[in-house]
């Protein structure tokens, strides 16, 4: 299948020129998370939750309100882009290679498209995944939080692990979810809330349990991918911690059944 067939047409840009406080909007209001950057409608970057929750974050910019960020300072510059007919499983490899979340689709210079691991997903319902298991493709090596850690140690461990979501732990009993999504606008809230000169010390005062998303949905390793892939599907949700007997023993990503799916095409 050409990855034409699976990409988005409708595809929400942002201008380089246009500030932080832009992008939140759109991606809010579109309920994606990350926007192709364009300068004259050519393409110049992309920028996503995760990195707006790395830049927010940073002491860099610590100080600095969303509406006096531009975009071109917080994009991603070196986009990775695909031609229309590149086959599927070509796109799941370039896109597992990179560590990157989506990619736009090109038909000679202009963007007609864009794919996301959520696209992958959609075509993981049906016989074929009914047969796989959750263990099988699961991540075992987990990152993990506790509640009562702060909200800068989780985005260090976000950073550092190259994740997006870190399921939050207390006595080996899963109590919570953290994702870049809450991450960034927690952030944002902080400095909407507290005044400049309190910021650097009181941003060390938010505990991971603030902000946190509490009784999330959760997974068994004896669910189907198909099981899964509904899921994600219906909830927008891009993983879900595994429980086995009230304890968390690994968690599914869109990056594992983007992986499963490359496996199979190739």
């Amino acid at each position: 299948m050409q990855i034409k067939n699976l990409m988005s047409e409708d595809i929400i840009t942002i201008d380089k020129d246009q500030n932080l406080s832009d992008a939140l909007k759109l991606l809010r209001k579109n309920n994606v998370s990350r926007l192709p950057v364009v300068n004259n409608k050519e393409l110049v970057g992309i920028i996503s939750e995760r990195d707006i929750a790395s830049k927010l974050g940073s002491s860099k910019y610590e100080s600095m309100p969303a509406s006096r960020l531009h975009i071109s300072s917080v994009m991603v510059k070196d986009v990775f882009t695909v031609p229309e007919t590149m086959q599927l499983g070509e796109v799941a490899k370039l896109m597992l290679d990179n560590g990157i979340g989506s990619v736009p689709v090109m038909c000679e210079d202009k963007m007609v498209g864009i794919v996301s691991k959520a696209d992958f997903v959609t075509l993981a319902v049906g016989i074929a995944f009914d047969k796989i298991t959750v263990k099988e493709i699961m991540t075992k090596d987990l990152i993990v939080v506790s509640p009562t850690e702060r909200l800068v140690h989780a985005r260090r461990q976000m950073m550092e692990g190259h994740v997006g979501r870190l399921p939050v732990v207390d006595d080996g009993n899963l109590v919570g979810m953290l994702t870049s999504k809450d991450l960034m606008r927690a952030f944002i809230d902080f400095r909407k809330h507290v005044p400049e000169k309190y910021q650097k010390s009181q941003i060390k005062e938010v505990l991971i349990e603030d902000i946190m998303s509490s009784n999330p949905i959760f997974t068994s390793k004896d669910a189907t991918i198909s099981e899964v892939a509904k899921i994600m599907i219906e909830t927008g949700y891009n993983g879900l911690p595994v429980v086995d007997d009230n304890k968390v023993v690994g968690i599914i990503t869109q990056t594992d059944i983007l992986r499963l799916i490359e496996k199979l095409e190739s």
